[in-house]
């Protein structure tokens, strides 16, 4: 019998935003054996140098999505390791690999995909051309591509054909379904008072230091709406009193929201406008007009599956590696040379 099974196995799961932290929370109650421990996204050398310094709010870094993890996990009575000092772990799951910290290198982990993935850049065709630069350079563009993991637990079968493209091994991609968008039928019974709206899920591209031209984008939302309600949802990310104080200058009858959630939001409007959000799947799932800055042939290819059973299905791939062998080191990952 494998060791692993003689104890009860310790995970260690990585949060950061709340979408992933909601994510590696459900992963784990369908893991009830297992021992989960949190903690918030981190980082360590240059990088753990630079947000220490403040200089990364932009990021799930930053303080904000720091203490904004801490408040759930606290909240919902988890166990906290911050920064994964506090001892042996059987297996990692985390929703980015564009770092892998240094105590996680060598250790088994389970990559799980958060959303939509961030469109082709500067960043990544110079990452491609430097693979010695840090992959975070290019977004989430470049998410599984350290292969410092044994399974990457991924959106969809359009998504797999994605990574296969990519260059990842098929044998490590498993299409499970994420979370958070597994169900989006889910969001039909809900309390929000409004129906039949335009509804425009706005981007944090300023404040992660993408360009976007955001009087543009409201002119655009205002040119779908056609003069019917126009609702604005603002991104968790955003300098939420500057985005106001923008849209109701140029959309001065509009209704500006900066909490409360977008997936109910979506469930109730008419119509569906986006930048490069993964809302714009859940648009898609509930039959909503979308418009996106993504082609919508391509984000119907990617949609991820609604299985209603995706944490389920990415704990039963922990399972089987939890009663396997762990894999020679040298056959884990290619791990780039500047990881910060």
């Amino acid at each position: 019998m494998p060791p692993l099974l003689s104890r009860r196995p310790r995970l260690l799961l990585l949060g950061g935003s709340r979408n992933q932290t909601t994510q590696m929370h459900q992963v784990a109650l369908e893991l009830p054996e297992c021992e989960a421990v949190f903690s918030p996204y981190y980082a360590d050398g240059l990088v753990g140098l630079a947000r220490r310094a403040g200089l990364l709010e932009f990021t799930v870094l930053g303080r904000k999505h720091r203490q904004r993890c801490l408040d759930y996990l606290r909240q919902h009575a988890l166990a906290v390791d911050e920064g994964g000092r506090g001892g042996r772990y059987d297996l990692v799951l985390t929703c980015s690999d564009l770092l892998v910290q240094r105590n996680l290198r060598g250790r088994r982990v389970v990559l799980v995909q958060e959303g939509i993935l961030d469109p082709p850049s500067f960043g990544l065709a110079l990452w491609r051309r430097f693979p010695f630069l840090p992959r975070w350079l290019g977004g989430t563009a470049t998410t599984g591509l350290s292969l410092a993991y044994e399974r990457f637990c991924v959106a969809s079968e359009g998504y797999r054909e994605h990574f296969l493209a990519e260059g990842l091994p098929a044998e490590r991609l498993v299409v499970t379904g994420i979370p958070n968008f597994d169900d989006c039928r889910r969001y039909l019974d809900n309390d929000f008072p409004r129906r039949g709206y335009v509804l425009v899920c706005t981007s944090d591209a300023r404040e992660t230091l993408k360009a976007d031209d955001r009087r543009a984008f409201v002119e655009r939302a205002l040119r779908i709406a056609a003069g019917r309600p126009l609702i604005f949802k603002l991104h968790p990310n955003e300098n939420a009193a500057r985005a106001r104080r923008e849209l109701l200058a140029w959309a001065p009858a509009a209704e500006v929201y900066a909490t409360g959630s977008a997936e109910q939001m979506i469930a109730n409007c008419d119509v569906l406008v986006t930048q490069w959000s993964s809302t714009a799947f859940v648009g898609l799932a509930l039959g909503k007009e979308v418009h996106s800055s993504f082609g919508l042939d391509e984000l119907r290819r990617l949609q991820p599956v609604q299985n209603g059973c995706a944490a389920r299905n990415i704990a039963q791939v922990c399972r089987e590696l939890l009663t396997r062998e762990a894999p020679a080191a040298a056959g884990l990952a290619r791990l780039r040379t500047a990881e910060a």
